[in-house]
């Protein structure tokens, strides 16, 4: 039996009271970082060979079903906004369409072939890496996407919660992140989830630093879509600079970003 299907360390889980049921849950999570911890070997190795792939023009590609799938379309969709990019250079895919984002389509995850039909929807870059998420290892529509991604000649990683299986057997670069039997049996949106997203962050966040989308510690190139942003950049402009708020929104609100407006203020005092 795979471990993300192992009986829970807990059982009578209805007796219990919510204290109960809340601290025991919370002491089963604090173990999911310490699984990160060791498998942060193989996500360097991924990072490692994603930078300059996307360097030449590669993009990012997660596919994924049910929770996996959703995790994916989060870390994606977050890195727009988070470091202006455009929306095409990380890309996540659910098996069920966007449907399933919501609602979970059935069957959906059955099919070997469908997810390099998702993928040829966004057009194809051999410079792309394909990262198949899939708590269990054994997904038939994560598999045989990435098997096709591999024999098409891109790069292929994986994360899943199993370790050895069918999933990282059919990838380049497999990140396992063992974490255990769940509180719930099988209940994989929990620390099998929580190990992911934490992975995906991990990731993608290493990915964007190196492909110099932060400066210092700061997101420079995020996108101003709300009052918020435009007031941390607004900071972030008057910490680099020593321009006072007013001054320092006009520069923001003139360059549109929060590097564009310190380079611009740089290049004034030098000349």
């Amino acid at each position: 039996m795979s471990t993300t299907e192992s009986t829970s360390f807990y059982d009578n889980l209805e007796k219990m009271t919510v204290n109960e049921l809340l601290t025991n849950m919370n002491k089963e999570d604090q173990t999911v970082p310490l699984a990160v911890n060791k498998a942060i070997p193989q996500i360097e190795k991924l990072v490692e060979a994603i930078v300059p792939r996307m360097e030449k023009g590669g993009r990012l590609i997660y596919i994924g079903a049910g929770t996996s799938g959703r995790l994916g379309i989060l870390d994606a969709s977050e890195c727009p906004p988070t470091y202006g990019v455009p929306h095409e250079l990380v890309i996540g895919i659910i098996a069920g369409g966007d449907t399933a984002i919501r609602k979970a389509v059935e069957n959906a995850e059955d099919d070997p072939n469908q997810a390099w039909i998702d993928i040829q929807k966004f057009g194809f870059n051999p410079q792309d890496t394909v990262i198949g998420i899939a708590a269990s290892g054994t997904t038939p529509y994560v598999i045989g996407g990435v098997k096709k991604a591999m024999k098409e000649g891109l790069l292929t990683g994986c994360i899943t919660c199993n370790q050895g299986s069918p999933l990282a057997s059919e990838v380049a670069m497999p990140v396992e992140i063992v974490v255990g039997p769940e509180f719930v049996t099988g209940s994989t949106r929990m620390k099998s989830g929580t190990a992911q997203k934490l992975g995906l962050n991990m990731i993608s966040t290493s990915v964007m630093i190196k492909l110099g989308k932060v400066k210092g510690n700061k997101m420079v190139d995020m996108q101003l879509s709300n009052k918020k942003l435009v007031h941390r950049g607004t900071l972030m402009i008057m910490e680099a600079t020593g321009l006072d708020e007013k001054k320092a929104l006009a520069m923001l609100t003139q360059h549109g970003s929060v590097r564009n407006a310190v380079s611009a203020f740089e290049k004034e005092k030098k000349q």
